[in-house]
């Protein structure tokens, strides 16, 4: 699996690329599936390059953003974990003082924490959006057997996770987990708890009632919007300085989170 330094936003790939960031999903991804071991079983073998196949790559530009990893069947369903109401959950809220199905009480805040956990499941698109469904239209996908497991095990690696990085100063208000099964055997697959993947938040300067400032790829689409692109082609250039600005926050993600300084391959 093999991370590239693109990005995407509102279903659209940019044509230029943030400097580090597959290096920076990729050492994220690696730290915490060695944080989560005792909680869920991942499809990570190894992200030492000699022991990856001839993939036609050259082993200089892996290394740092690939690792070997199990070849799951993957679950059709995005679980997504919510800690804090934010994105398109404030938006569903401020409509229907619900999120997908999940009935809440009057007088949230933006950004505000949530009473407990939410457990909010989309599905896998393989073209297109993906779509928030309620946990009753997982079942009738996946059945409530596996529904139940996988909403379990989200909740557990999230509320793990996140007591973990507020301790580093970063509040994970949101995150998506995808799963596969091995043998039987349900697997965390995928990037886990990246900037792609999460929404990051500074512990020092939250407060609800507001957007908070951010450590992911929203400071990009935050960009996109000022500027008053529709999200249809053509797709407009990033700025010089909002590239070097995003690839910092995605390095400082990093070295909040793993107390790590974060030095580039080959450096």
């Amino acid at each position: 699996m093999v991370a590239s330094d693109r990005i995407s936003a509102y279903d659209h790939v940019l044509s230029q690329p943030i400097p580090f960031k597959g290096e920076i999903l990729t050492r994220l991804s690696l730290y915490w599936f060695d944080f989560l071991k005792d909680t869920v079983k991942t499809h990570f073998l190894s992200a030492d390059t000699d022991d990856f196949p001839d993939v036609g790559l050259k082993k200089s530009y892996l290394d740092g953003r690939a690792m070997l990893v199990k070849k799951a069947k993957v679950i059709p369903i995005e679980c997504i974990v919510r800690g804090y109401i934010s994105g398109s959950a404030w938006k569903e809220y401020l409509k229907s003082k619900s999120v997908t199905g999940i009935s809440l009480k009057d007088g949230l805040e933006e950004s505000a924490k949530f009473e407990r956990t939410l457990f909010t499941p989309s599905t896998k698109a393989t073209d297109g959006h993906d779509e928030n469904i309620s946990i009753d239209r997982m079942v009738k996908i996946v059945g409530i057997d596996l529904t139940n497991k996988l909403e379990a095990l989200s909740l557990g690696i999230y509320e793990k996770a996140a007591v973990h990085a507020k301790g580093k100063g970063i509040i994970v208000a949101d995150t998506k987990f995808e799963f596969g099964i091995v043998d039987g055997e349900i697997l965390l697959i995928d990037e886990v708890l990246t900037p792609d993947s999460s929404r990051f938040w500074p512990v020092v300067e939250y407060g609800a009632g507001r957007s908070q400032p951010s450590f992911d790829k929203q400071f990009v689409r935050d960009y996109l919007d000022s500027i008053g692109w529709d999200r249809k082609p053509p797709i407009p250039d990033l700025p010089k300085e909002i590239i070097e600005k995003t690839s910092n926050k995605y390095i400082e993600a990093y070295e909040s989170i793993t107390g790590k300084k974060f030095k580039p391959k080959g450096s």
